[in-house]
């Protein structure tokens, strides 16, 4: 990779430091199709935000002409997928050190091609310093924003957009960082934004903040008096210094004036006294990283006991931080965690924030882009093309550094339609929607990863087209069946469909040692009643009742599951009088099936069934896609026109089927109507877990409390 002349006096350069270990075509990518920029230079970092229009591949299912076939002759598949080239936007930020910008504007300046803008949106301190420079490369008017409306609004709109934004550290738990889903109403909130000083404000809704408080006592106060204590210049070195240091050698604790704890007033003998209250009485040196770490201590402390006041004079329970202090650094989180803990006595919660180093950038790119109404849109994080959790030097972090060197990256693409919370939801604020979490999960966590790695290309298609041709035998054997014998027969080719996942190892291997398993053969392999989890009695007695009035359906996989499953429960649905809501993957996702194909194999079943037919006709059967590409289901985000029709049709009956969707998420879930959850468990471990056998079935009916 060639060199960068960026050092010095106004040398431009073409590339950038040899030390960075990605091009630079790597770190600003679709810089040709970049249509607006904004950027945030504080007193070291730069975050540059730009938004471009990204080509990408899609699969395009394509049905074929079937007039005058004979459907259960034609050995043809039922359908074709077409590759084609999708446009989508896609927004770009990138951090990196400010002795870059100079190089950075360079090759963006080089690069830039179609953009539509005059202007670039700038925040923070270096807007000022920078701005003549900005205006001179890359020929754009800067035009400078308040920086703590920008820090809000970016704020808001992580919280709202990326899953799992925010964290809290627990230093002795294993894993450290546990995430919070997304809350629905992420109203109010306390910002403490800790910087040179202290910022904190009470956000009240998108627009509405108010400065409420803050302290001189901050980020700048480490560094100063680190710098004079250690004189050592950069805050990094500071952190590592901190980081290896003890600060007992150097603060007074209780037991150190009351030898042991302080039993009246409840103070256990390890709490600090009086930060670098030894040094006075000692008549020796102190090492660097001892005084690091008893002046993080100290700065910590108070930040977190002085948030935790505001907190509670103002009724908050949630307190985000942010600011280049914090630089996702344990000592400091786990500090001003225990801070907030112990003062609050637990009844304040302190979170951190994945991309706190991108508020600024984020909220000013927001500011400029208001004509477009960004907000009206559902973002999501390209994991692929982010940097990940922590974004501390390189020098100090290696490893974890090693991608992207001294440059972070975060993208994100926009959704098609806007997610929002199913209103049949219980209580949005609680809803999570994993059973168990993935990051303290390792035998889940790698199940989840074997699954991806391990799923089988083509055999979606094959499996449709068999599953269409069995579909009017199986449909005539259930007809010819007594009322409750075909109620569990429905069942049961529910749970012998849903045995069909080729994301599963188990059916993986018996259907490649006995390629003629079928649908029968599926029934036999389940477990024999009383089932691992069984409400099915309860069920029968529910269906001997009135119809319900509309039923959601969430569909797993493709072909025989759909088809021989699911299409003839929602049959029976329909001849009872209820309508349905059958809700599909808008993306591909392993075998899952997705809606474009459930249009086309709801079509082929409307030509052989005639109660398919007029449901679909009549608009009593609806197909509408989930607006996920998961194997799992997310009830917090889905398609808003889908929750919509869910609201105007009144449905009274939400059906989980498939492992993913309703074991491992969703087992849990509380609706404020009738669920039936239900899956066969298609791998050991899960299984052995949940005490059963491969192939045990969950079948979970559940009734909302009055």
């Amino acid at each position: 990779m060639a060199e960068c002349g960026a050092s010095g006096s106004g040398s431009s350069g073409d590339s950038l430091d040899k030390s960075i270990t990605l091009p630079p075509d790597e770190i600003f990518r679709n810089l040709e199709n970049a249509k607006r920029f904004a950027i945030d230079i504080g007193g070291s970092l730069t975050k540059l935000a730009y938004y471009s229009t990204v080509q990408h591949k899609v699969a395009r299912v394509r049905s074929f002409d079937y007039s005058g076939k004979d459907a259960e002759q034609d050995h043809e598949p039922p359908y074709e997928i077409s590759v084609q080239e999708e446009v989508t936007a896609r927004l770009h930020f990138v951090k990196f050190e400010n002795t870059y910008i100079e190089a950075c504007l360079d090759f963006i300046k080089d690069h830039l091609v179609n953009t539509d803008t005059k202007v670039i949106q700038a925040t923070g301190g270096g807007a000022y310093k920078f701005k003549d420079l900005i205006e001179e490369k890359l020929r754009l008017r800067v035009d400078k924003e308040d920086v703590m409306t920008c820090l809000i609004k970016g704020c808001n709109f992580v919280l709202k957009n990326i899953p799992h934004e925010a964290f809290v550290y627990q230093k002795d738990s294993d894993p450290e960082f546990r995430f919070q889903t997304n809350h629905p109403n992420i109203f109010p909130y306390l910002l403490v934004n800790i910087g040179s000083g202290v910022s904190i404000v009470k956000v009240e809704t998108e627009d509405r903040f108010e400065w409420i408080g803050g302290s001189s006592i901050g980020g700048g106060t480490f560094w100063g008096l680190g710098a004079l204590l250690t004189k050592t210049k950069k805050f990094d070195e500071l952190l590592h210094l901190a980081s290896k240091g003890q600060h007992t050698n150097v603060d007074m604790l209780v037991q150190d004036i009351y030898g042991g704890a302080h039993q009246t007033l409840g103070l256990s003998g390890n709490l600090i006294a009086s930060s670098f209250g030894k040094s006075a009485m000692a008549d020796r040196d102190f090492s660097k990283e001892d005084m690091a770490k008893s002046l993080l201590h100290m700065i910590s402390n108070d930040i977190g006991q002085l948030a935790c006041l505001y907190a509670k004079l103002h009724c908050l329970d949630r307190v985000y931080f942010g600011g280049f202090f914090i630089r996702g650094h344990p000592v400091t989180m786990r500090t001003i965690t225990y801070s907030i803990n112990f003062f609050s006595k637990g009844e304040v919660q302190a979170l951190f924030l994945r991309h706190e180093g991108y508020l600024g950038a984020i909220g000013a790119f927001l500011k400029g882009a208001e004509q477009d109404n960004p907000n009206q849109y559902s973002w999501g994080e390209n994991y692929a093309g982010s940097s990940g959790l922590m974004s501390s030097s390189p020098e100090l972090c290696p490893t974890q550094r090693a991608r992207s060197g001294t440059f972070d990256l975060l993208e994100m693409d926009r959704l098609e339609r806007p997610l929002v919370n199913l209103p049949l939801l219980l209580d949005p604020s609680s809803y999570v929607p994993d059973t168990v979490d993935l990051t303290d999960d390792s035998l889940a966590r790698k199940y989840w990863l074997t699954c991806f790695e391990e799923a089988l290309d083509g055999v979606k298609q094959k499996e449709n087209g068999v599953a269409l041709k069995c579909f009017p035998r199986v449909i005539r054997g259930l007809d010819a069946l007594g009322w409750e014998d075909r109620q569990l027969a429905l069942v049961k080719g529910l749970l012998a469909g849903n045995v069909f996942d080729w994301g599963a190892k188990a059916v993986s291997d018996v259907l490649e040692s006995d390629p003629q398993f079928g649908f029968e053969e599926a029934k036999m392999k389940l477990q024999e009643r009383p089932w691992l989890v069984d409400s099915y009695s309860k069920w029968l007695q529910r269906l001997k009742g009135p119809p319900h009035k509309c039923a959601l359906i969430f569909a797993d996989n493709s072909g025989i599951d759909v088809i021989l499953g699911v299409f003839p429960f929602v049959r029976e649905l329909l001849s009872r009088g209820t309508e349905v809501i059958l809700a599909c993957n808008s993306g591909p996702a392993l075998n899952d099936v997705t809606y474009c194909e459930s249009l086309i194999v709801a079509e082929r079943i409307a030509a052989m069934d005639p109660v398919v037919h007029s449901a679909l006709r009549e608009e009593r059967l609806l197909l509408m896609q989930t607006g996920s590409s998961s194997p799992c289901l997310d009830l917090s985000r889905l398609d808003k026109g889908l929750a919509v029709l869910v609201r105007e049709r009144g449905a009274d009956l939400v059906v989980i089927e498939g492992m993913g969707r309703a074991v491992h998420t969703n087992y849990h879930a509380a609706l404020r109507c009738e669920s039936l959850k239900l899956a066969v468990i298609k791998n050991s471990w899960l299984a052995e877990r949940l005490g059963g056998r491969l192939f045990s079935v969950i079948f979970k009916y559940e009734v909302p409390a009055e």
